[in-house]
């Protein structure tokens, strides 16, 4: 591996988890560098591979170090081939999941993958957008509704014949569910297959993926072959931490940071990202030479919050998030400061200070908040709310003002 990665270029091998295969240096079916080279000696660009089930809604920059190495590809001249997985998105990945997922309808996969392309960076300046959608020939779209929904049976029975049950129960995920006695049903035998198919049908010279798709993957190089076809490499990358520094970045565990979060959101949640996670994350997130960074790991992690944050909405938004984050934190309610507004349209008053906090969306319930007030993570314009009972009279007492929770979360207070 470290052979391997010596020779590739350095903005290929930042971050990188693992490549196979990695052989001989000279054979382009074996070594990564050697196909890139022969790539450039015929002037043809190699098309790498990114597939993303539109299972949510939402992107956050757990996803985002995928798609910063597609636009890496795409920076050096190749063409990202990004796939959207319209119709495995109905069956569902079962990669990480202890039980079968819930499958889902045309129409809530329909909806989800019509907010994708717009996060990744359609019709957005190209210097912030993660994908570089203007220049020509640097993006396909597909659909694997394409060629997956005209399957015919003989077509499906031939696919499955390509693998053995045996070899899907080496899959982890599949040996831990049968291990235990949980179900496993057979339309999730067929998961792997398809996304590999997904390679033979648009031709991948390399497939990138987290560290826990490997064996999809793998399945993608095995069906190529099987097809006649030349096989792709795998890129993988690691799962990115969560603002925890524990677990890694999940929506259901509430320690993620989306890609269209406001600029001061953005800033103040990386500006406090655990210790053990910030070069991770300067290296999977940014671009930032770790020699050139200073020591102090207060000032790293400002430097890493400030560098994302520029790569998804400018160095001016950010640097002015930056600069509100530490007014706010310090106490000044400052009235200049970009904020993310909260209506109190919908507010009852008067108003007690805990169910302000849950009316406007800052904790999930009552009780959270009443927690939250006791634990003296509440401030109104940088006063500390002591009281959970402490009572508002009126939307007049409150507007304008900045409510925040903990060092991360501040909204505006408007009618």
């Amino acid at each position: 591996m470290q052979e391997s990665l010596m020779s590739l270029p350095t903005w290929l091998a930042r971050g990188m988890a693992d490549l196979f295969p990695a052989g001989d240096p000279e054979d382009e079916n074996l070594a990564l560098a050697a196909r890139l080279a022969v790539a450039q000696q015929q002037n043809r660009p190699l098309r790498v591979k990114l597939g993303i089930d539109p299972t949510g809604s939402d992107i956050h920059l757990g996803h985002s170090i995928l798609f910063r190495k597609l636009r890496s590809f795409q920076d050096a001249g190749h063409t990202a081939v990004l796939i959207i997985g319209d119709f495995t998105a109905r069956i569902g990945d079962p990669t990480g999941k202890s039980a079968t997922r819930v499958q889902l309808s045309r129409d809530d996969v329909a909806s989800n993958a019509s907010t994708y392309l717009r996060q990744l960076g359609q019709d957005q300046p190209k210097q912030t957008a993660l994908l570089d959608f203007e220049t020509p020939g640097r993006l396909e779209v597909r659909y694997n509704s394409e060629w997956l929904e005209g399957m015919d049976l003989p077509a499906v029975i031939s696919l499955l014949g390509t693998s053995t049950v045996g070899q899907m129960l080496a899959k982890e995920d599949f040996s831990k569910r049968y291990g235990t006695g949980t179900p496993i049903a057979l339309h999730e035998f067929l998961y792997p297959l398809l996304q590999g198919y997904d390679s033979v049908a648009v031709n991948a010279d390399v497939e990138l993926g987290g560290t826990d798709q490997k064996f999809n993957v793998a399945m993608g190089r095995d069906l190529q072959r099987h097809f006649g076809k030349s096989t792709q490499f795998g890129l993988l990358l690691p799962i990115l931490t969560g603002l925890d520094g524990v677990q890694k970045m999940s929506k259901s565990l509430g320690n993620t940071v989306g890609l269209e979060e406001d600029p001061l959101s953005m800033y103040s949640k990386l500006e406090k990202v655990d210790d053990a996670a910030i070069n991770d994350y300067m290296t999977l997130l940014t671009d930032l030479d770790p020699q050139t960074l200073p020591e102090n790991p207060r000032e790293k992690q400002k430097a890493m919050a400030l560098a994302v944050t520029a790569s998804r909405h400018g160095l001016d938004a950010a640097r002015k998030a930056q600069a509100d984050a530490a007014r706010l934190v310090g106490g000044a309610g400052d009235a200049q400061a970009d904020v993310p507004e909260a209506s109190l349209a919908e507010v009852n008053f008067p108003a007690k200070a805990f169910y302000l906090l849950s009316a406007v969306g800052l904790c999930a319930s009552s009780s959270e908040a009443r927690r939250q007030i006791k634990g003296g993570a509440a401030r109104l314009d940088g006063q500390k709310i002591v009281d959970p009972n402490r009572e508002f009279a009126s939307v007049e007492e409150l507007e304008g003002k900045v409510l925040q929770l903990g060092k991360k979360t501040f909204r505006r207070l408007r009618v």
